[in-house]
């Protein structure tokens, strides 16, 4: 059994309908019965923002769509905002950062075609 974060870009293309952008090693993970994948509010707050900006189109439903998918959610607590702190900075996204920290403390596997990730020490899924 092996615990998921997924990074926003996954969210949004299961969103999207678009399991083709998502490599068939992470669509494996994701679908098998022994794995639990976790949505962060991180990716949550990502998404909202990006659509406020015009930066993401994506249907007006989207956080509707996102309870339906059956992943457990994951809060961010002070304790994931403050190990932000100790990351080594391979780089900027403040979002990429956050779920680094959770996937860090939770002990989850992120699941993100961003393969700078790893350089943090955390197992990423691609």
């Amino acid at each position: 059994m092996k615990r998921l974060l997924l990074d926003t870009n996954v969210v949004v293309w299961l969103l999207l309908g678009d399991r083709g952008a998502v490599s068939e090693n992470a669509q494996q993970a994701l679908t098998d019965e022994h794995n639990i994948p976790s949505l962060s509010a991180v990716s949550v707050w990502e998404i909202a923002i990006k659509r406020s900006l015009g930066k993401l189109v994506i249907s007006q439903s989207w956080a509707q769509a996102l309870r339906r998918l059956d992943f457990d959610h994951m809060p961010v607590t002070s304790e994931h905002a403050e190990h932000v702190e100790h990351l080594p900075w391979h780089h900027r996204d403040p979002f990429d950062r956050l779920l680094v920290a959770q996937a860090g403390l939770e002990n989850h596997a992120l699941v993100s075609a961003d393969s700078r990730l790893g350089a943090y020490g955390v197992e990423v899924i691609w």
